[in-house]
């Protein structure tokens, strides 16, 4: 199955489309936040964009589930700038995340991880701010940075040769959104589209 696979990654041309994000990336808008906590601190294996492992640990762990920027998967991979308002335990520059997950809370845009959330804190007042339990903050999108990476693609577990393929999208650096996967098919001198699973993750059965 492995030699199967790596024969099948060979010839494999993938196009994506991409979407800029509409609103202005410099202006700040209102929301809240809050915090999961996992027995690390990091993100979680199981978040609804299908990161799974990366999705733990991607940006150190400052990760976030989003309701409204979760935007049905494609807001999967989008990096924000996070600063909580209004509590002076807050910090001026606040912590940058990546939503890798879909999450709803009390009117909340982002559910951080404890990682994360520690972060919109001021040095020594962590602990304070966890207290609130939920802050007011603003945000804006920003771009991604992997450092030697602009889009990386990733074989995703459940694929079958040759009858399932599934790919996973990750470093999606910059600020654009992924709408569209497409497949070359040599034989037939045609592109193919994917569809998306759910979250990051799109599929095709039958793959070429």
């Amino acid at each position: 199955m492995g030699l199967a696979l790596r024969s099948l990654c060979a010839i494999l041309l993938v196009t994506v489309l991409l979407s800029a994000p509409c609103h202005g990336q410099d202006a700040y808008a209102s929301s809240r936040a809050t915090y999961y906590g996992s027995p690390d601190c990091l993100g979680t294996p199981t978040g609804a964009c299908g990161y799974r492992e990366y999705g733990r640990i991607v940006y150190d762990g400052d990760v976030s589930g989003a309701s409204r920027l979760y935007r049905n998967g494609t807001g999967c991979g989008a990096c924000y700038q996070v600063r909580c308002k209004g509590a002076p335990q807050c910090s001026e520059e606040g912590v940058e995340v990546v939503v890798t997950d879909y999450g709803e809370g009390d009117r909340t845009d982002f559910i951080l991880s404890t990682h994360a959330y520690a972060k919109l804190a001021r040095p020594g007042f962590a602990l304070e701010l966890f207290a609130y339990g939920v802050v007011d903050i603003e945000y804006k999108r920003i771009p991604c940075q992997y450092p030697g990476y602009n889009l990386l693609f990733k074989v995703h577990e459940n694929s079958r040769f040759p009858d399932y393929l599934a790919i996973v999208i990750l470093y999606q650096a910059g600020t654009y959104d992924p709408v569209a996967l497409e497949i070359w098919q040599e034989d037939c001198k045609q592109w193919r589209p994917m569809r998306r699973a759910s979250g990051a993750v799109w599929h095709m059965p039958n793959p070429p």
